[in-house]
């Protein structure tokens, strides 16, 4: 069975929280549990994980390079700031998925610019949950012509 890291950065536990709304209404453990429900439904077995620190991610990217076919990622703060990140994730060698709940183009124009996308196959973002779940249908196709 194929294995994915999911990872999410800083600030991401508190989705659902926010009251302007930005990250919509789905709190994180309900995010969380409607990826699992995907990822089992789409046939791999998915590690959904979130930190507040920089180096914490850069682990697990590395330990992804041993025991997963591929990652999605949504860094949050830690996009526009991590070259600690990009590197790790140039690393990797499977397919790579940059996740944003908002529309990063829509918002201050620091966010415009990711060092993940450098290292990203593809990004979705602006769609909330959906995109995250969009994600990780299109991981599986991503791993499947690979596999092919």
């Amino acid at each position: 069975m194929k294995n994915v890291m999911f990872l999410n950065g800083p600030n991401a536990n508190l989705y659902g929280l926010d009251r302007s709304g930005t990250y919509g209404s789905d709190s994180f453990p309900q995010i969380e549990a409607a990826c699992m429900a995907r990822a089992a439904d789409l046939g791999f077995t998915l590690h959904f994980r979130q930190s507040n620190h920089e180096g914490v991610l850069v682990d697990w990217i590395q330990e992804a390079r041993q025991s997963c076919d591929g990652i999605l990622i949504n860094a949050a703060g830690l996009t526009y700031t991590s070259v600690a990140i990009l590197d790790a994730l140039l690393a990797f060698d499977g397919p790579i998925i940059e996740c944003h709940m908002s529309n990063i183009w829509k918002r201050e124009p620091f966010r415009h610019h990711s060092f993940v996308s450098k290292a990203a196959t593809g990004v979705v973002a602006g769609l909330g949950l959906r995109g995250y779940l969009l994600g990780l249908t299109a991981m599986a196709e991503l791993m499947n012509e690979a596999a092919a």
